[in-house]
């Protein structure tokens, strides 16, 4: 079982297989709110197992698609823990088990700021990548 959890560890989550992907965000909202690194999970594999209570959500308003969930103890910054969909990213930095995967894409990269340098071969994408 791989384990997750928030840095007052209120929030805690479970995953029964490893993230599909993972993917970098670049948007103003995930830099601002320090949840750029995304891991996509399946919702049938993803089970929040302590705090569900202390998790509150900011609403996306567009160009953005996601909600993010925050621990409202510490402030963590979680992805789209309480999303009803398939598959939602979560923050990556979350993961507290040791996994094996690979970046594979940037979106958003339309806002990145010159400062950050894109190291990889990853694809990249101007804003969500296409379905």
């Amino acid at each position: 079982m791989i384990k997750g959890s928030c840095c007052c560890g209120i929030v805690r989550f479970e995953l029964a297989e490893k993230p599909s992907m993972m993917g970098m965000c670049h948007c103003s909202r995930c830099r601002k709110v320090g949840a750029s690194s995304l891991a996509f999970v399946n919702s049938d594999k993803f089970q929040i197992t302590t705090g569900r209570e202390k998790i509150v959500t900011y609403k996306a308003e567009p160009p953005y698609k996601y909600n993010r969930c925050f621990c409202s103890v510490c402030g963590t910054a979680l992805g789209e823990v309480l999303s009803e969909l398939e598959s939602f990213p979560i923050n990556a930095n979350c993961i507290d088990s040791e996994i094996e995967i690979e970046n594979a894409f940037h979106e958003f990269v339309s806002e990145k700021p010159s400062l950050f340098k894109i190291g990889d071969n990853a694809k990249q994408f101007n804003e969500h990548p296409h379905e």
